[in-house]
């Protein structure tokens, strides 16, 4: 298979350009305009072509891009195009950007020129700069040329930096750069309009009516001082903070501060009023997610922009400022936007949710054997912790203490202390709350019963001195984890586990750990170290489950441990049946590890999870 670079210069100026749109936006838009195109057939001559939209056509159609591998930095955006603009479907798609975020880390800067920088591998150009606001017919001849010679750098460099990089990569990565790409360039769900709009008109109607209930101006409810003065008019003093960022005392507005929230509970109706009109008001995500479902509804279908390696664990994450990782599921709006996502005509979706898998592999990973039997076995694990913790038979747990178990299993399995722990269950919605010495008994009872667990977090922790002094360690079931120099801890992918610039400081607390990320130094701890892991190897076990199943069926979102597919209608029952196969294999370097899904079908993405 020929690997084929490629580069696309293209149309912008102040207004219209990838700093101010999306990826989708941009390239969907009637000003959109190919200038010219680099090609580079494995390691030959790269060449240029600039001209009309057929000319371009004809120029890419003497390329077998059906048969190739397509390479390109950033190929969300130059695959859109071959395959929105010119209907090319390359066999396969690579990328630079992808590959560099895994190798280098997410906390490096994944630019063409910072890599092409960091591996020496030449000086990216700035002609491009020259270009702003220019039409292809606005380029003298000699202008284009430079042009040219700006994109066949391009392409020489991310060839170069491919070669670099791409060395070694695992294969296995390498088919999930490809499958998250077509998620975003093939695109295939539909969004539905009508309900879309609807739902923005209910969103907005709401709005007006917390500030009818309050009866006053959104300006007023808008801005800090004057919202503070309307508290003092009903005889509130307005709650304070003193600002990380500046020091200052400040006001306390945000859903985060108890004290402001505990006003919407206030005996005076009033009071709670201007709390609910406040907080309503402020909060424009939905709104403003809303409306951009709805322009990318007139533009066609959704392109799912899911970022490969966003999270240093290795996590997808959401892109393109559509963030389908945080779609709402509960609250007042509840699955509104998820149902607005639709399968292709004649097909339904299917969510294949890997169940409890992090909490299932830290059992594994700590060889807390009776927890890894109780998953394998189909217990209730989260109403056993629930037993425990109020002290009563299983059949007395009640759907609320079932609740705290569940968030027990969930989140107590990195050390998290008791304050963390009922601040977690109070910012639910609807909120969990529970006294501080409730929550301590929760903590502790869950810390005795998984003393395997806890021990693997003191493990976790001399990983860190190993690690810190250069030497050799090991972490987890059959020591699954391995030390690979000063920052790096191996994974079963291939890839790494990264803690740069990793430094170490004598407290009354002991030894402590910090390591090197974009906003500074972060403290790293044996909990958390267990914690990145357990992330880590649930990222292993949902890239090898999506590979499986897309072996037979389009996979057109991934969303934490789930995998979604569209399939036709006639075959919803033997993909169902496929799928849940799929996700309970159990890997090859994960022996013993007990895992489980839950499988959910329907017309619209809400529907079938």
């Amino acid at each position: 298979m020929d690997l084929i670079t490629v580069d696309f210069e293209t149309y912008y100026d102040k207004k219209y350009s990838l700093l101010k749109m999306t990826t989708e936006e941009y390239i969907r838009d009637p000003r959109f305009e190919v200038i010219g195109a680099g090609v580079k057939v494995n390691n030959n001559k790269t060449e240029w072509a600039s001209g009309t939209n057929d000319q371009i056509r004809q120029f890419l159609q003497t390329f077998d891009f059906e048969a190739s591998c397509v390479l390109a930095h950033n190929t969300m955006f130059d695959g859109a195009i071959l395959d929105w603009h010119y209907n090319i479907n390359p066999r396969f798609y690579t990328d630079t950007l992808c590959i560099a975020r895994a190798v280098d880390g997410v906390e490096v800067s994944g630019s063409l020129r910072a890599l092409a920088e960091r591996y020496q591998l030449g000086v990216k150009g700035t002609e491009v700069t020259d270009a702003i606001g220019k039409h292809r017919g606005d380029f003298t001849e000699e202008e284009l040329s430079h042009y040219g010679d700006y994109c066949i750098n391009d392409v020489d460099l991310t060839y170069d930096l491919f070669r670099k990089i791409g060395k070694g990569f695992p294969k296995q990565e390498l088919r999930l750069i490809d499958l998250t790409l077509r998620m975003f360039i093939t695109a295939t769900l539909v969004l539905e309009r009508a309900r879309l709009e609807q739902h923005l008109v209910e969103i907005r109607n709401h709005k007006d009516s917390l500030l009818n209930s309050a009866g006053v101006d959104k300006d007023d409810l808008m801005s800090n001082p004057k919202f503070a003065a309307l508290l003092e008019g009903v005889g509130v003093d307005p709650p304070m903070k003193i600002s990380l960022t500046t020091g200052k005392e400040t006001f306390a507005f945000a859903k985060s501060d108890e004290d402001f929230m505990a006003l919407s509970e206030h005996e005076n109706p009033q009071v709670q009023s201007l709390v609910a009109a406040r907080l309503g008001n402020k909060s424009t995500l939905e709104e403003t997610r809303t409306q951009r479902f709805i322009d990318i509804s007139k533009r066609g279908p959704l392109p799912v922009p899911v970022r490969y390696y966003a999270a240093h664990t290795g996590r997808w994450g959401g892109d393109d400022k559509i963030n389908l990782q945080n779609l709402p599921s509960r609250g007042s709006s509840g699955k509104k936007l998820k149902r607005s996502i639709l399968a292709p005509e004649a097909c339904s979706l299917i969510n294949a949710d890997s169940s409890q898998i992090e909490a299932r592999i830290l059992a594994w990973l700590a060889k807390q054997n009776d927890l890894t039997q109780a998953f394998a076995a189909g217990e209730d694990v989260y109403k056993s912790m629930a037993a425990r913790i109020y002290g009563v038979a299983e059949t007395e747990v009640s759907d609320a203490q079932r609740f705290v178990g569940k968030t027990t299993i969930l989140g107590a399995g990195y050390g998290m202390g008791a304050v963390r722990f009922k601040d977690q269950l109070g910012s639910f919605d609807p909120p969990v709350n529970i006294s501080l010495s409730e929550a301590r008994k929760a903590i502790n009872t869950y810390r005795d019963t998984n003393w395997q667990i806890t021990r693997l977090w003191r493990d976790a922790q001399k990983t860190l001195v190993s690690m810190y002094n250069g030497d050799d360690g090991s972490l987890g079931v059959n020591d699954l984890i391995n030390i690979a120099g000063r920052k790096f801890l191996t994974l079963p992918s291939g890839l790494r586990l990264r803690y740069d610039g990793l430094v170490n400081y004598k407290t009354d607390m002991g030894e402590q750990f910090e390591y090197k990320t974009r906003r500074g130094m972060k403290r790293i701890y044996g909990g958390k170290v267990v914690e990145n892991v357990c992330q880590a190897l649930a990222r292993c076990v949902i890239g090898e489950q999506m590979l499986r199943i897309a072996k037979k069926y389009k996979v057109v979102l991934t969303v934490h441990d789930s995998v979604v597919c569209a399939v036709p209608d006639s075959e919803v029952a033997e993909a169902k049946k496929y799928m849940e196969e799929c996700m309970r294999i159990i890997p090859d370097w994960a022996e013993g590890l007990p895992l489980d899904c839950e499988v959910g079908v329907g017309k619209s993405y809400g529907d079938c999870e």
